[in-house]
């Protein structure tokens, strides 16, 4: 149940001033930090922390694909082009401005992480969540705009992400171990 995540307060979040908001909302909740770092992205980090597998082409191209025919607009890229674009997007976004790369560890991090941050899509993220109450972007607009969804937050999906993606942005000497107080309230339990 003790795990660690990775988070990341994207180009737009970091410009808008939101760090110390979205860190409170982790902390708040009980996770502890571990890992904090500002940085520019380089290409190799912003190329490896999307990585272009087979299921990510397929969903995102079938997704855009639905979206522009929902819109009237014939679609006549494959999967792969349309995926290319995006993944380029993406990058892109990354490296446009500093972002900060977290790493919070606590009980269910990963699961508490994702539902603090929301859906990807801002537009359709729930008031309360990161996304649902500091972005406003949709996948409509971004596409319009040809540029990634500016959603200001990431946070690992599952535990296989977040091993990759803490060892894409820290290294062994940038996580600390600490004791951290209230936890004891959290697990303890009757004799």
């Amino acid at each position: 149940m003790l795990e660690r995540t990775f988070v990341m307060v994207k180009p737009d979040g970091v410009q808008r001033g939101l760090v110390g908001e979205i860190i409170s909302r982790f902390e708040k909740v009980g996770l502890k930090m571990v890992g904090m770092k500002l940085l520019h992205a380089s290409e190799k980090q912003a190329n490896d922390h999307y990585v272009l597998t087979d299921e990510w082409v397929e969903k995102v191209g079938n997704n855009t694909r639905d979206s522009l025919t929902k819109k009237g607009i014939e679609c006549k890229e494959t999967n792969e082009e349309i995926a290319k674009g995006i993944h380029d997007g993406l990058k892109s976004y990354l490296r446009e401005n500093p972002v900060v790369a977290i790493v919070f560890e606590g009980f269910h991090a990963i699961d508490i992480g994702r539902k603090i941050v929301g859906p990807t899509e801002s537009r359709t993220a729930p008031v309360g969540t990161i996304r649902g109450d500091y972005s406003l972007d949709s996948y409509d607009l971004s596409t319009d705009l040809k540029r990634a969804v500016r959603n200001v937050i990431h946070a690992s999906g599952d535990k296989a992400d977040a091993e990759k993606e803490i060892a894409l942005w820290f290294g062994g000497e940038d996580i600390y171990d600490y004791e951290k107080h209230d936890w004891t309230v959290m697990v303890k339990h009757k004799k």
